[in-house]
């Protein structure tokens, strides 16, 4: 007998929804036959993956439950599975049938967003018809000056969802740096597409992060991959970033003018302000961040839970245009019609060549070369869990957090991987299998089972 607080298996009454690939179960309405459930059926979405399935499977045994229960005993359920995947798309079908929900909730939604070529997708999908094309006609996207804002318009409502810097969403959901609100990340923007650059002055003069000591720096807010990603550099080269060098908080599209007026030394920012820096004579690119983790994430889609659970059907309709215009920014072939879309003046506010030369990664780097490095920006909306527990490491080595932190549990909260993989499948894009995997920092590699001993690791941190 169930308890009283279990949840019942629905297909102990319905035989339709009883498991196709369990071989001691029976297809046939009133069939017989019932084995305890290893997958059992709790709730709404579980019953349209098992519908999926059935119907299926019985397609490809014709109706012979005999036959495909003899199958199922031959090869196992994991098995069948598989072979089935290899050559029909299981998953996808599953996304798609969920994908049949009710009406949008709202359709004229005000999305915020920094200009910078990091919030691409975001941008490009307003003028090149990404929101209209998943009926979201009147979205609009909104232009803020700096993080800080766009954290406050998004917990505050004045946007109904935003592009984020990725650690803003766990930043946010902690209560690091603001009251917590539970926020989520279900799609990375883009990865790689950052740089240190430096003014002119020491051109010829900086080899090394040993040769940086004594700099101000500027990163675009506390709570950022530029932050995390200068730290880890810095302090790789044995410089302390909270001792040897200052690091300030400065808005990305003032960047340019305080490198100019020599206010800082350099900075880790978002494109296209290193490209910019190069486009006006005021500094040069140092490194490129792909250089220091390559396929790092850095901005991300962003919307709080509230908004998700509330109007769900609206929240799928973003999450779709925006994984539908990642992958469409992904390939190299798309990236000048893409810096022509987002150029003017009401998104980026940049010269198209400047754009352009992010986009393509081919751009003079300031110091006399002409570089080409086609992955200096690109596009996977994938959010990762393991990078999560990367940033959270990071969060917790420089005393941004405090105390015990669940890694995995954080992370999973935040970053929907499983759920991006659902709409990557039902878009028809190939999504990773798993949730996890080791990066690999500076020639150091991260493993995401085990946290704590990744900190203690580094013999520059502020935690013990």
């Amino acid at each position: 007998m169930a308890k009283k607080d279990d949840k019942p298996s629905v297909t102990k009454s319905v035989n339709s929804l009883n498991d196709p690939f369990d071989a001691g179960v029976s297809l046939r309405h009133h069939g017989q036959g019932y084995s305890a459930e290893s997958r059992p059926v709790t709730g709404s979405e579980d019953m349209i993956d098992r519908a999926v399935e059935n119907t299926v499977v019985k397609a490809i045994f014709k109706g012979n439950d005999v036959s495909r229960r003899r199958f199922m005993k031959a090869v196992g359920a994991s098995a069948a599975m598989a072979i089935i995947g290899n050559f029909f798309p299981l998953e996808a079908a599953k996304a798609w049938a969920k994908d049949a929900s009710g009406p949008l909730e709202k359709k004229a939604l005000k999305i915020g967003f920094i200009p910078i070529t990091c919030a691409t997708p975001i941008i490009m999908a307003d003028p090149m018809g990404f929101y209209a094309k998943h009926g979201l006609e009147g979205t609009r996207v909104v232009k803020a000056a700096g993080w800080a804002m766009i954290r406050d318009w998004a917990v505050s409502k004045q946007v109904d969802c935003a592009h984020m810097l990725s650690p803003m969403p766990l930043a946010l959901t902690l209560g690091a740096g603001s009251p917590a609100v539970p926020f989520l990340m279900p799609a990375v923007e883009n990865i790689n597409g950052q740089a240190i650059t430096l003014h002119k002055k020491y051109l010829g003069k900086v080899k090394s992060a040993k040769d940086m000591k004594g700099f101000t720096f500027c990163v675009p807010f506390d709570y950022s991959m530029h932050n995390f990603l200068l730290r880890y550099y810095l302090a790789e080269g044995g410089v302390d970033p909270d001792r040897d060098v200052k690091i300030r908080v400065v808005p990305p599209p003032e960047m340019v003018a305080n490198l100019r007026a020599g206010n800082v030394d350099g900075y880790l920012a978002p494109d296209p302000f290193n490209q910019r820096a190069v486009y006006e004579g005021a500094g040069y690119i140092f490194m490129l961040t792909r250089d220091i983790w390559p396929g790092h994430p850095c901005c991300a889609f962003a919307a709080s839970k509230e908004f998700a659970t509330t109007m769900p059907n609206t929240f799928k309709a973003v999450f779709k245009s925006l994984v539908d215009a990642t992958h469409y920014a992904h390939k190299a072939e798309n990236r000048k019609e893409i810096a022509k879309a987002i150029s003017p003046r009401n998104y980026l506010n940049q010269p198209k060549v400047v754009v352009e030369q992010v986009l393509t990664g081919n751009f003079p780097d300031g110091k006399g070369g002409d570089i080409s490095a086609p992955d200096r920006i690109d596009f996977d909306p994938f959010p990762w869990d393991s990078m999560a527990v990367w940033i959270l490491t990071q969060m917790k080595r420089w005393g941004y957090v405090k105390g015990d932190v669940d890694y995995n549990k954080v992370a999973e909260q935040v970053f929907l991987a499983s759920d991006c993989r659902g709409i990557m499948q039902g878009e028809g894009y190939k999504a990773p299998a798993e949730n996890y995997k080791k990066h690999i920092i500076m020639g150091k590699t991260f493993d995401p089972s085990q946290p704590e001993a990744y900190i203690k690791s580094f013999a520059i941190r502020r935690t013990s």
